[in-house]
């Protein structure tokens, strides 16, 4: 399972927690501009816009989780369990494979207004990568600074929803997640005025019971509230610091700890890494499970107008910085 999101101080910010049991040896990956991306069913595109995030490599191909381009599009495909279908080749459609759905768009376009004329003949087609890789079932958030969508692929078509909280979990539709916030809207980061009853008195005798309700548990629809709420209600000052920090906090509302979601014996989920793109200036921050340290590649610091992949193991250790070491002791 996993938890996207977007966020807007002076800069805007695009970036996810990917939560699982295992890892696929993913990379912060740079694509250039001159990298030829061959789809499997729409020809080459030879040129495109660079593009920066996290994937794995297979066959020299990467196969993004999210990703944001030079322009400052971003994307991300969740788990969709269940919901996704994949369709057959159609006549007089754009059929593109799900793990080239990312680079297909931010590869060509700018804004969210640009990608929504293209989806109107896009077919999301049923094709493996490989038998190492098959296909996984996914549902995707598409942001640009001002805006967000939501694509499904589901066994009636493909749906296409704006999506005004920006914000993306997994199960169910998004049209039924969204409509689940109406059972939260008594929610509030002030203080409650008591509605019970007139002949009672009450005590607000904690902070924060504005918002006793807010789920906590790490379901797919308790994260979309949660992250909802959160994000909705996050106060940054403007500074990247500030900014990522606050961003990063915001996902770590919903994280997954390792030992609360079992999924087979001995086996459990977890936020294996947390994302924070700077989408304004193509920085893409993360963190690990086991490294809290936010560790930064800059796209602009790559060749992009080159044709090789540029890729950065992510480091998974805890970096831990000891203030009163012996050599800063010696050379007080």
């Amino acid at each position: 399972m996993c938890t996207g999101a977007n966020y807007t101080t002076r800069d805007h910010y695009f970036g996810r927690n990917l939560d699982l049991e295992f890892s696929y040896n993913e990379t912060v990956t740079v694509t250039p501009r001159n990298f030829a991306f061959e789809f499997r069913k729409e020809g080459t595109l030879q040129t495109h816009h660079a593009i920066i995030g996290m994937a794995t490599i297979a066959d020299g191909y990467p196969l993004y989780y999210d990703a944001t381009n030079e322009k400052g599009l971003s994307m991300a495909g969740l788990n969709f369990p269940e919901n996704a279908d994949y369709k057959p080749e159609a006549e007089g459609k754009t059929n593109i494979t799900p793990f080239e759905f990312i680079p297909w768009i931010l590869g060509q376009f700018e804004t969210v207004a640009e990608v929504k004329v293209a989806l109107a003949t896009l077919n999301l087609v049923k094709i493996n990568f490989s038998e190492t890789f098959p296909l996984s079932p996914l549902h995707w958030i598409i942001s640009d600074r001002e805006t967000s969508i939501t694509v499904e692929s589901v066994r009636e078509g493909l749906k296409v929803y704006d999506n005004p909280v920006g914000v993306l979990t997994n199960n169910p539709t998004f049209d039924i997640q969204l409509f689940n916030l109406n059972n939260f809207m008594h929610l509030s980061k002030n203080p409650p005025t008591p509605q019970f009853s007139d002949e009672l008195e009450f005590d607000v005798y904690s902070r924060g019971m504005g918002a006793i309700g807010l789920p906590g548990d790490l379901s797919s629809a308790s994260r979309f509230v949660k992250a909802a709420f959160t994000k909705l209600n996050s106060v940054s000052g403007d500074s990247e610091s500030e900014s990522i920090s606050q961003f990063f906090q915001i996902l770590g509302s919903v994280a997954q700890q390792r030992g609360c979601v079992e999924v087979s014996p001995g086996k459990f989920e977890i936020t294996i890494y947390s994302s924070c793109c700077n989408t304004d200036k193509g920085i893409y921050y993360y963190t690990t499970y086991e490294n809290s340290q936010v560790t930064a590649v800059d796209m602009h610091n790559e060749d992009l107008d080159g044709a090789a992949l540029a890729d950065y193991p992510l480091i998974k250790e805890q970096q831990i910085h000891t203030a009163n070491n012996r050599a800063t002791a010696e050379s007080r």
